[in-house]
């Protein structure tokens, strides 16, 4: 009866359904952009694993760089990407259900490696970007200052100082080992986080405002990869590897 008591407006605004925001485009095409990379990045792994091209993948200074700006642009985007949705306020169910989604992507990604490659990945860029997203939210609405100097103190803390203690299984994801563990694709705290603290900084220093503006057929096909990069980063590496896997067998007997 409470209910039916107050005012028209503000029963509808009660139980309508909160309204997604507007996506700022050139976000989308930076994630786009990405996930393209990526792609290259993980054919040119395939091609090399299944011994068709001799490219230094996994060794060269150059191709290490890559991978590495890959990693880090997801993780910096990840930062602004939480400014742009929770500035004006946490929204979290529509955070928690990304961040579930995120989560139980990186379990399907563990599982998958520890059958499909001869080391599983612990913690890799989504397992990264499920806890980065996590620690990242009250650095939100924290001043700016206090944002930056912790991304300087994460980013350096792995150069300063390590510890054997974090060789065991339970210290992957804070990379403070002095040797790091043997998998394809890992992206710990330290000093990973730094990227996604940086994004922060970014947001919250940028005018994120949607801007109606017609982005041509090549941007605006790229910002919709973006919008569906989390699908896609799921799906593109068991579509190649496995078309891979099926030609060698193929033409190897």
């Amino acid at each position: 009866m409470a209910l039916l008591s107050r005012p028209l407006s503000a029963r509808v605004s009660a139980s309508a359904p909160v309204s997604p925001r507007p996506r700022l485009l050139w976000l989308d095409a930076a994630r786009g952009v990405a996930i393209l990379a990526m792609i290259a990045y993980h054919f040119s792994f395939d091609l090399y694993y299944f011994g068709y091209v001799d490219w230094p993948v996994t060794s060269a200074p150059g191709w290490r760089a890559f991978a590495a700006s890959i990693a880090s642009t997801f993780l910096f985007l990840v930062g602004v990407s939480l400014v742009a949705a929770h500035r004006d306020g946490i929204r979290f169910r529509p955070f928690l259900r990304r961040l579930a989604w995120v989560a139980a992507g990186a379990a399907v990604v563990t599982l998958g490696t520890a059958f499909a490659m001869p080391v599983p990945i612990y913690f890799g860029i989504l397992h990264a970007i499920a806890l980065f997203s996590l620690m990242a939210l009250p650095f939100v609405r924290a001043p700016v200052v206090v944002t930056a100097v912790a991304a300087a103190a994460v980013f350096a803390l792995p150069f300063l100082w390590r510890d054997a203690m974090f060789a065991a299984p339970w210290g992957y994801p804070f990379g403070l080992a002095p040797q790091m563990p043997v998998t394809f694709d890992y992206e710990p705290i330290f000093p990973w986080f730094a990227s996604t603290l940086l994004g922060v900084v970014t947001g919250r220093l940028l005018t994120l405002t949607p801007r109606a503006a017609d982005a041509g057929p090549v941007w605006g096909f790229i910002a919709r990869l973006g919008r569906w990069s989390f699908p896609i980063y799921l799906l593109h590496q068991p579509v190649l590897f496995g078309a891979l896997l099926a030609i060698a067998m193929l033409t190897r007997g």
